[in-house]
């Protein structure tokens, strides 16, 4: 309530851009009043100095120049002034400041002449309104002239310059309409001379309501004053030759006093609706003004760490590099990756991580001062730098990565490029030097690779996988291949995983290891996964119909299935057209996939789970994280990662480790499975603890179906009793 009160009294605190909206209105209807005044008053003079000359009324100038001349003066001098810092507000222009001499010269006429009635007032009969009129005109005509020094002098808007002299002016038309309209009154006219400057005032300009309030109805009071107390019957039977005495007896009557107040009344109303809606109009730019405001900042600026972002880097570096100038031999783009930085999330939290991110991404701009810095996603960051002296840099930023990282290892990855002389596509050079980068991944021993004729084929076959999936897959280059999973009770054949291969008429056989990461680092790999959930249906449906034995498929699902598409429906979808049983699919999610979208992967395992299929955690043991991993999710089937059997039997830890995580399962109400088996030993080993399943080379490696048949056909692989027909 309070809030409300003060904004409806004019009295809220408002911001910087807000006050400068009112400001600038202001100053925009001071030009229209002041215009109108200096024509109206220019008008009034030349019309009353005919009238005096042709009506041979020189007897009278004196009455008139005292009642008129100086305030038709004063008025058209503030005017002027007006109109001269509203000019200079708005357009900065001093072009015509040299009309300031003309006020200085008018207003000191008009001050010489003030002080000379003051001098001539004591004796004079002169009633105290007349003093203070005499008063209040060379008040302002002292400020006026003071004013007009600072125009002449000053060439920069001050506001409180302006704003001073708009409520000089604003007084002075206001008093002018009292004097003007109490003259007129006593001579039986109406006051249509004060209604129309407090119209001026009140409305053209915009006032907080309460100071609207304040102007308004001193300005009444005082005109309803000096009414009652200026009725000179000398002075009005002068000008009509008739005084109504009933008017002077019985001072104002109540219409008068009731138009008045409907008068001030509607005015008020006016002034407080047209603050209200300046006032909304300027809050309304200025929303518009900050959404701009934003929207270009973001077009330019990195959300997170407040450098460059990708949109800006690629129009600026394309500037650079077609300017005549640029030295394109010795240009460079440079691409950094802390490597294990996904670690340091899962350890200090995103937050934390965020932290890090900014201030790496200030010491990196920092360190390439003078060249094109930005953040190109997550924690990767781009430069356009010249190309020598860049080495010391990247040692330095490296050194600053090693203070940042706390009790993770991080490692700051660089990959460079140096454009051709004729290449102008940055993205292009962006990826080049980023594959160069990720070429040393992995790596300790290196933390810088120049993009090479080495790197160039193996980054034309990354683009080509990149712009041929979608071909391969409608010409069924995408093929489904099997490796067969055992179970260790009687040496049976109860499943398969489904791994995907793809036979490329230029490439041939392409392996999963070269096109899965560059599908998945391009978010195209859904369409890969789904392509293997119909390929598996449609296999099983054959069978089936061919009356051959068929176990359940397992199938690898990515992180990015999830987030790129609806890949839980589609696989109810696949199994409905196909007429698979649920419990013949089952998903495999990998354990790494498992630290991100931990919510988008909870609701995704509850509908697979409700819709009858297996779920099983796919390399397990390959993150440190795996313990988490195994109390905030529900699975069916543990998969224990290959990397656990390497060194077997050398590595004694092997037999306890794998144990125990075998009895853990168990206790957990999981089905235990082990990747990797290569040898009897392993698997006979792996019997022995109570492992359920194995699957590795030592059984088959992966296959095409027709070939996987024949090797069940020749007796090679044993299929479960409960999947014989």
């Amino acid at each position: 309530m309070c809030k409300k009160l003060l904004r409806f009294l004019g009295l809220d605190k408002q911001s910087k851009y807000v006050r400068n909206y009112f400001y600038t209105t202001n100053m925009k209807a001071s030009i229209y009043m002041s215009v109108i005044v200096i024509i109206l008053e220019l008008w009034m003079i030349i019309r009353m100095t005919r009238t005096i000359f042709e009506k041979h009324l020189q007897s009278q100038i004196w009455n008139l120049t005292e009642k008129y001349y100086s305030n038709y003066i004063l008025l058209m001098s503030s005017g002027i002034l007006m109109l001269l810092f509203a000019v200079r507000a708005l357009y900065n222009s001093r072009r015509h400041r040299w009309l300031a001499i003309l006020v200085i010269g008018l207003c000191s006429a008009v001050a010489a002449f003030e002080v000379w009635r003051l001098t001539l007032y004591p004796g004079s009969g002169k009633k105290t309104q007349d003093l203070l009129n005499y008063i209040i005109l060379l008040s302002a005509a002292i400020i006026m002239i003071s004013f007009s020094f600072v125009m002449l002098k000053n060439g920069s808007d001050k506001k409180w310059q302006s704003l001073t002299v708009m409520y000089v002016f604003s007084f002075v038309c206001i008093n002018f309409g009292i004097i003007i309209s109490v003259n007129g009154y006593a001579k039986g006219e109406q006051m249509l001379t004060f209604l129309t400057m407090v119209l001026y005032v009140v409305c053209l300009l915009v006032w907080r309501p309460v100071w609207g309030f304040i102007v308004l109805t001193a300005s009444y009071l005082v005109f309803y004053y000096r009414i009652s107390g200026m009725l000179d019957l000398s002075t009005v039977g002068k000008f009509t030759g008739t005084v109504d005495f009933t008017l002077y007896k019985t001072g104002l009557g109540d219409g008068i006093k009731i138009n008045g107040f409907t008068m001030w009344l509607s005015t008020l109303i006016f002034c407080i609706a047209n603050y209200n809606k300046t006032l909304s109009q300027a809050q309304k730019d200025e929303n518009l003004e900050k959404i701009n405001t934003y929207l270009s900042r973001i077009s330019a600026e990195d959300e997170l760490t407040g450098i460059h972002n990708m949109v800006y880097f690629r129009s600026e570096a394309e500037k650079l590099l077609g300017y005549v100038t640029t030295d394109r031999e010795n240009v460079i783009i440079l691409f950094f990756d802390i490597e294990n930085f996904k670690s340091y999330n899962d350890k200090y939290g995103f937050h934390s991580g965020n932290e890090l991110l900014i201030k790496f991404a200030h010491r990196i701009e920092e360190a390439f001062k003078g060249s094109l810095v930005a953040r190109y996603s997550d924690d990767h960051f781009v430069v356009l730098t010249k190309n020598d002296g860049f080495m010391p840099i990247i040692q330095q930023l490296s050194e600053n990565i090693r203070e940042l990282q706390g009790e993770v290892q991080l490692v700051l990855k660089c990959g460079a490029y140096k454009p051709n002389a004729d290449e102008s596509d940055i993205s292009h050079a962006c990826d080049r030097a980023r594959f160069a980068c990720n070429s040393i991944k992995k790596h300790f021993d290196r933390n810088y690779c120049l993009y090479d004729k080495t790197l160039e084929t193996k980054f034309t076959l990354r683009q080509y996988i990149v712009n041929n999936i979608d071909t391969a897959i409608a010409n069924d280059y995408i093929k489904v291949y099997y490796q067969p999973v055992v179970s260790t009770k009687d040496g049976t054949l109860c499943g398969f995983e489904a791994l995907a291969r793809w036979q490329d008429p230029k490439y041939g056989l392409l392996p999963p290891g070269v096109f899965i990461d560059v599908l998945e680092e391009y978010r195209q790999i859904y369409k890969l996964d789904k392509q293997i959930i119909e390929l598996v249906c449609r296999d099983y449906r054959r069978t089936f119909d061919n009356k051959e034995p068929f176990v359940p498929v397992s199938l690898n699902f990515s992180r990015l299935d999830f987030e790129l598409c609806d890949i839980v429906g589609f696989i109810s979808e696949m199994a409905d057209k196909y007429n698979v049983p649920k419990n013949f699919l089952d998903v495999e999610i990998t354990e790494s996939a498992l630290s991100n979208q931990q919510a988008l992967l909870q609701e995704a395992m509850r509908r697979l789970h409700g819709e009858g299929y297996s779920v099983w955690l796919d390399d397990f043991g390959s993150g440190y994280s795996s313990l988490n991993v195994l109390k905030d999710y529900q699975f069916d089937v543990m998969k224990i990662d290959m990397k656990f059997l390497s060194g077997f039997p050398e590595n004694v830890k092997t037999k306890t480790i794998l144990e125990n995580i075998v009895g853990l399962n168990k206790q957990l109400g999981m089905v235990s499975l082990t990747e990797g088996v290569e040898t009897l030993e392993q698997y006979e080993f792996l019997r022995s603890i109570g492992c359920d399943m194995v699957q590795g080379f030592y059984f088959s490696k992966p296959i095409p179906y027709d070939e996987m048949k024949e090797k069940i056909v020749a007796g090679k692989l044993k299929v479960a009793q409960q999947f014989v027909r």
